[in-house]
C-alpha cells in the first residue's frame, strides 16, 4: 500500500554530509475563497531550509562562482492566476527553531509550520523586490492562520526508507505525507481575505529533500476529480506524478517518473524504483505560446495509464530555488496550480486494454522544467 503514512518521512532531514550540503522543504497548496467576491484563488506556502551548518548571524545568499554558499530558512507564500506572484522571506537559522524527529515543527519570527497548523506572513515591497534580486522573488503581502488534516499519503517505498536515507544515496527525495489533505482558515493575500475550508481546499502537502534538484523536473497532482462516466465528484481520490531524472550515488536514471492513482480507495501505483512491477513510463512536455502541455503514459505489470494536462502559461509563475551550492539552474520552472486534464486508466486482460475509470482533474498542482 502506498497509501501510508509516515512522520518520520515528514522529518527534518538534514544531518550529516547534508546539513552542509542540501535542502529540505515542506511544500502546501490549496484553495481559498475571497470573503468579497466568493472567487476561487489557488495558493502555496513553502517552508525551505538551506545548509543548516553553515548559518551564521544573518541569512547568506549564495554565490554563482560557488565561493559562498546560502544557509536560510526561506519562507515561500503565493497565489496562481493571471497576477501569479511568489513573495520570500528570509531567516537566519540560528533564528530558527527546528524539531528533529517527528512529528517535524518549524519556527521562526511568527511563521510556523507542523503537520497539523501553519501560520505566518511575508511582506515584500515593489522597491525590496528590484533592490534585492537575490530574493528571487516579486511584490506583494500575505497572511495565514491554518489547520491541516492530512488524509492520504503517497509513499514512495524503500527509495525513501532509513536505510537510503542514512546512505544519503538518492540526490533528491520526495515524500507526499498530505497528497489529499483538508484546509481550514484564513489568508489575507494583498489586502483581500479569503476562507479556506476543508470541503472546498483541494488541498495538497509534500515534502523533498537532498542536495540538488532534479532535470527535468514534473509535478501533477490534483484531488479535484470527476468521474467522466457518470458525471460526480470523486471525494475519496487524489493522483500524484512527480520526477525526472533522479540520481542514485551520482547515476542517472534518465526520464523516470513515480506515480500513484488513488480512486476511491483503490491503489494504482507505477513505481520505477519496484523492479518487480515492470513499470515503464513515457512523458512528454511541450510548451506553446499560450500554454503548457503534458502527456504522460505509464503502465505496470496489470495496469496502464494514459493522461494529458494542461496549464495557461498566464497564470504560471518561475519557481525561484538555489541550489546549495549557490548555483540556481533552473531558470524557466513553470509551476502552476490551475491546471487541467483527463486521466484513463486500464486494466491489461487477454491482450487487450480495458477501461477501468476515466478521469476529469481540475486544479491541477503542476511543473516542468530543465537546466538551461
Amino acid at each position: 500500500m502506498f497509501s501510508r503514512q509516515d512522520p518520520a518521512r515528514n522529518a527534518f532531514m538534514l544531518t550529516g554530509p547534508f546539513a552542509r550540503r542540501g535542502y529540505d522543504w515542506w511544500w502546501h497548496s490549496f484553495t481559498g475563497v475571497s470573503e468579497r467576491t466568493g472567487k476561487e484563488r489557488s495558493f502555496f506556502i513553502e517552508f525551505f531550509i538551506c545548509n543548516p551548518a553553515l548559518a551564521e548571524d544573518r541569512p547568506v545568499f549564495g554565490s554563482r562562482d560557488g565561493t559562498r554558499f546560502p544557509s536560510y530558512l526561506m519562507v515561500k507564500a503565493g497565489a496562481w492566476g493571471t497576477d501569479a506572484v511568489q513573495l520570500h522571506r528570509f531567516f537566519s537559522l540560528k533564528d530558527t527553531e527546528i524539531r528533529r524527529g517527528a512529528p517535524f515543527m518549524v519556527s521562526a519570527g511568527d511563521c510556523f509550520v507542523s503537520d497539523t497548523e501553519l501560520r505566518g506572513s511575508v511582506r515584500v515591497t515593489s522597491e525590496e523586490a528590484e533592490a534585492h534580486p537575490e530574493y528571487m522573488c516579486g511584490a506583494g503581502s500575505m497572511t495565514w492562520d491554518l489547520l491541516v488534516s492530512k488524509k492520504i499519503a503517497y509513499n514512495v517505498g524503500y527509495g525513501a526508507g532509513r536505510l537510503f536515507r542514512t546512505l544519503k544515496a538518492f540526490e533528491m527525495y520526495w515524500h507526499a505525507e498530505g497528497m489529499k489533505s483538508l484546509f481550514s482558515g484564513t489568508v489575507v493575500f494583498n489586502g483581500e481575505r479569503y476562507r479556506v475550508s476543508p470541503e472546498t481546499s483541494f488541498g495538497y502537502a509534500d515534502k523533498n529533500w537532498g542536495r540538488d534538484f532534479t532535470s527535468p523536473w514534473v509535478w501533477l497532482s490534483s484531488n479535484s476529480l470527476t468521474d467522466l462516466s457518470t458525471g460526480k465528484r470523486l471525494e475519496n481520490s487524489v493522483f500524484d506524478i512527480g520526477g525526472g531524472c533522479p540520481k542514485v550515488f551520482c547515476f542517472a536514471l534518465p526520464r523516470k517518473l513515480l506515480g500513484a492513482f488513488y480512486f476511491e480507495g483503490s491503489e494504482y501505483e507505477f513505481n520505477f524504483s519496484k523492479f518487480w512491477t515492470k513499470t515503464g513510463t513515457r512523458f512528454y512536455c511541450e510548451e506553446t505560446e499560450g500554454r503548457l502541455i503534458w502527456r504522460v503514459m505509464q503502465e505496470n505489470r496489470g495496469y496502464v495509464v494514459k493522461a494529458r494536462f494542461t496549464c495557461p502559461k498566464r497564470e504560471m509563475l518561475f519557481v525561484n530555488y538555489e541550489s546549495p551550492d549557490g548555483m540556481k539552474r533552473h531558470r524557466r520552472l513553470f509551476n502552476g496550480g490551475t491546471g487541467t486534464g483527463e486521466i484513463r486508466l486500464y486494466r491489461k486482460a487477454r491482450g487487450k486494454l480495458e477501461l477501468v475509470r476515466a478521469v476529469r482533474a481540475d486544479r491541477v498542482g503542476c511543473e516542468y522544467g530543465e537546466y538551461y
